[in-house]
């Protein structure tokens, strides 16, 4: 009998193993959510990477964070820190200034149009997340918390 996701992204076969259907499983729901969120991120004008860069810097604010930081910070990759922040500098939602003693150091702080986007687009994405998880009582999800923090932890 086929798996749910085998119906999802109609695959006749069966997967080769349990570990193989979980894995295209969590990346599977991994991508409906991105493109939820960034369906939702879209209209508010921002990328879900740049809402997220804006949580990171809301998050250290007042003292903001360097290039590097928010890089090792960020929930996925992205191959050129400095060029996101630009756009988002340009775009008014981060400031950045260099350190006076080490021309190097550029430190990026969230500013109010950040700030107030992420609280335009909280109760947006509040409903994503009521959506998607309808019906989940909270001790399961944190078994799925719980479980994909071992998974990323086994490297």
């Amino acid at each position: 009998m086929p798996t749910r996701l085998q119906d999802e992204i109609k695959q006749t076969k069966p997967f080769p193993s349990v570990g193989a259907e979980a894995i295209l499983s969590i990346l599977r729901t991994a991508a409906v959510l991105d493109h939820a969120l960034g369906d939702t991120l879209k209209g508010y004008g921002v990328t879900v990477t740049q809402y997220n860069v804006l949580r990171i810097l809301r998050g250290a604010a007042p003292n903001g964070l360097c290039g590097r930081e928010v890089g090792e910070r960020l929930i996925a990759q992205v191959p050129d820190v400095p060029r996101l922040l630009d756009r988002m500098e340009e775009m008014g939602l981060v400031s950045r200034e260099r350190d006076a003693n080490d021309r190097r150091h550029v430190t990026a702080r969230i500013t109010e149009k950040g700030n107030r986007l992420l609280d335009e687009s909280r109760e947006a994405l509040d409903q994503i997340e009521h959506q998607r998880l309808a019906g989940i009582e909270n001790a399961p999800l944190q078994t799925v918390v719980d479980t994909l923090a071992q998974i990323r932890s086994n490297s």
